[in-house]
């Protein structure tokens, strides 16, 4: 049977189509001495405007299943939609960001122009009507003030921010976020954590966000894709009940410590 989760329509959203389908989507990777399967059977609609956490053990097909929806990696079978499109049409109009664990900063270029960089590669030199630049992006991110800055002055939190800003550029409505604050010490996780939440309410992009930490995944998210290791497959699609706006106080609450709670129990049938 195949796994399935459709994800209930946020408020504030505009109604519309789904900003991501799909229908029995496996990912099978073949090497010398064996064929894998990564993904097997994911059927999944996720409404424009939402905020997705995926949370579950090492090898259950978190990152494959984002690096599909990028047009990063190719689907075995099953069918994938992003705004209605193909991931190739989509991403190759711009309608895709991805953040990725690692900021990936030239570290000849000063922040701004590594939010720049989008521009001068593709073939598109100008921004979308209404879309905004390079310097926008960085004071959306909180770094106005550090557009001359290098990499190596910039702290691992601040370049993440830079990083952010790039995948920004030209105003993509899906964000994929593969566990981009993974490496970054517990204060300045928390701290991008409420940035990113504000950044979503003030931008409406649809976020599908990578992570391992079930705190993380509870607070960002306002449903929780649990995936299921061996081969991938949707375990539980878990809504979280909590208020808005999020504050990290929030955390200390019975209400929190129950939806992750929740969460780690269904992480140890995974």
């Amino acid at each position: 049977m195949a796994s399935s989760a459709v994800l209930a329509q946020p408020a504030r959203a505009a109604t519309g189509s789904p900003a991501v389908e799909c229908r029995d989507l496996t990912v099978h990777f073949a090497s010398e001495r064996r064929t894998v399967t990564a993904l097997e059977r994911i059927s999944l609609t996720v409404a424009e405007g939402s905020l997705l956490t995926l949370l579950g053990p090492s090898g259950c097909g978190k990152s494959t299943l984002l690096r599909v929806i990028a047009d990063i990696v190719q689907p075995s079978s099953g069918s994938v939609r992003v705004l209605g499109r193909t991931p190739a049409e989509t991403r190759r109009d711009r309608g895709i960001g991805f953040v990725f664990q690692d900021a990936t900063l030239l570290p000849w270029r000063t922040a701004l122009d590594n939010v720049r960089l989008p521009l001068e590669v593709g073939g598109r030199h100008e921004l979308p009507p209404g879309a905004m630049g390079p310097a926008e992006l960085l004071s959306l991110v909180g770094l106005a003030g550090w557009e001359k800055a290098l990499p190596h002055e910039l702290s691992g939190g601040m370049r993440q921010r830079v990083s952010i800003a790039r995948a920004l550029l030209g105003g993509p409505r899906v964000l994929l976020m593969d566990e981009p604050f993974g490496a970054l010490d517990e204060i300045t996780r928390d701290r991008l954590n409420e940035e990113l939440l504000r950044i979503w309410r003030e931008t409406g992009t649809t976020i599908v966000f990578v992570t391992h930490s079930i705190y993380e995944a509870a607070f960002l998210g306002q449903q929780v894709l649990m995936l299921a290791a061996r081969p991938g497959r949707v375990r539980e699609i878990v809504t979280i009940d909590l208020p808005e706006p999020r504050h990290l106080s929030m955390r200390e609450t019975a209400a929190f410590t129950a939806q992750a709670a929740h969460l780690r129990a269904v992480l140890e049938t995974c």
